[in-house]
């Protein structure tokens, strides 16, 4: 009982080193500068519907997992009304993903009116005033792909390369940022849990990703001539768990990075495990501490040093009625996640853009329960995919305008003691707000 009391006074103490109290003096936090990008972020499949066979419709179909991904939110057909949300926002990029199922489904029969698709979205977005961000994997394979073996055999990187080499033939012009795999380890997490990847063949796998990689990149920067492309990580939001999982990723693609891209979601500390909730499927019952953004920002600084880094992915996830149990808002966490970010910046760290998760609610990988939408869409009970304004448009839309939160923003929640995000980094250097 005592060394329990004697924890909790050093965890009170390190919370009150990390908040400036009333009365301290508060320095100026400067903006994020005109060089600073804003985005939005989506995927294909996960918002496009009318999709082609593909390791995931296929999963669905099985049953295995909760719910098939029917038409998800019609970008398909909506893509111009989303196109136009996204630049009222005030946005520079958006981030979306080339469906290789779409434009290839048999083997060596590219489809004209798949590639034809993706030809009008990319050209509205360039029209819009925005930057294209492209990620050529995204999760998603086609189903012949599947039937030859997927990911178990050693030519399915190859083949991926011939698919990216077209896509990025084709759109070069609009001189995109690129992503080639989204979340690798994640990739290979989900293809082995829902069996289209034998254990034995994780590995496989893992090198045939960072070959397929490096072999993307060499073509990119052949015909594209200071491009960006990397390999977006999960940071995982337990200290040393990132390094060993998807930093492996990382390190294996060094030398073919022009930048570090890291989607990061939820916090985790001695006083707070909720982020167990995403296991669960119930991520809106994970608690967020936004302050989260800054420690791992301020890692990934240390890891690379001279890389840029774009935040690909951030946001925050409500419940199907766009609630959470700690009661915490979409505009605020935008507001609290940008403070960090300018934080960051003051301090050094050279993050350039970030995108947030996501312009519209989507499947997310089994359901259509957890809502991550600046626009909400119940795409469940509403036949006509109504995209309902959340408080975090407005919010984002003061953002881009003012390239960051006002001098004098304080964050709507103070930091947590010794974040397990990047210990002993938080509590050796605790965030503090000025």
């Amino acid at each position: 009982m005592r060394t329990r009391r004697w924890v909790a006074v050093v965890l009170l103490l390190i919370a009150a080193i990390g908040v400036t109290r009333p009365g301290d003096t508060q320095a100026s936090v400067p903006d994020l500068g005109p060089g600073f990008a804003f985005g939005v972020a989506a995927s294909g499949f996960q918002t496009e519907g009318h999709n082609r066979d593909s390791n995931w419709l296929r999963y669905g179909a099985q049953g295995k997992v909760g719910h098939p991904v029917g038409n998800a939110v019609d970008f398909y057909h909506r893509y111009p009304g989303d196109i136009a949300l996204a630049a009222g926002l005030g946005v520079g990029i958006y981030r979306i993903s080339i469906e290789w199922s779409r434009v290839e489904p048999a083997r060596g029969h590219d489809d004209p009116r798949g590639w034809a698709f993706y030809d009008r979205v990319i050209r509205g977005i360039v029209a819009a005033g925005m930057r294209p961000m492209i990620t050529l994997n995204h999760w998603v394979h086609p189903g012949w792909e599947v039937d030859a073996g997927g990911w178990n055999r050693p030519g399915m990187g190859a083949d991926l390369v011939a698919f990216a080499t077209r896509a990025v033939n084709r759109y070069a012009w609009a001189d995109p940022l690129w992503i080639t795999f989204n979340e690798p380890t994640e990739y290979v997490r989900r293809e082995l849990m829902y069996g289209g990847l034998r254990p034995e063949n994780a590995g496989r796998m893992a090198d045939g990703i960072v070959g397929a990689h490096r072999a993307i990149y060499r073509h990119i920067h052949r015909v594209q001539p200071g491009a960006q492309v990397s390999s977006n990580l999960a940071y995982i939001p337990i200290a040393g768990v990132e390094q060993w999982l998807e930093g492996q990723f990382v390190r294996r693609m060094r030398g073919a990075l022009d930048f570090i891209g890291v989607d990061q979601y939820y916090s985790f500390s001695l006083t707070d495990a909720s982020v167990a909730n995403a296991a669960t499927g119930q991520f809106w019952k994970s608690s967020q501490a936004p302050e989260a953004i800054y420690y791992v920002l301020r890692y990934l600084a240390q890891q690379y040093p001279g890389m840029p880094i774009r935040v690909v992915e951030n946001g925050l996830v409500t419940d199907p009625h766009g609630r959470r149990p700690d009661g915490y808002r979409r505009a605020d966490h935008l507001r609290d996640t940008v403070y960090w970010l300018q934080r960051a910046k003051q301090g050094g760290v050279p993050v350039v853009s970030y995108n947030y998760w996501s312009l519209t609610d989507n499947y997310e990988w089994g359901d259509f329960d957890a809502r991550f939408g600046l626009y909400g869409v119940d795409a469940q009970h509403d036949p006509n995919l109504i995209r309902h304004p959340t408080d975090g448009v407005a919010a984002y839309r003061a953002i881009t305008a003012a390239r960051g939160v006002p001098a004098g923003y304080r964050p709507t929640r103070s930091p947590v003691a010794c974040s397990l995000v990047a210990v002993p980094d938080s509590c050796a250097h605790p965030a503090v707000v000025r």
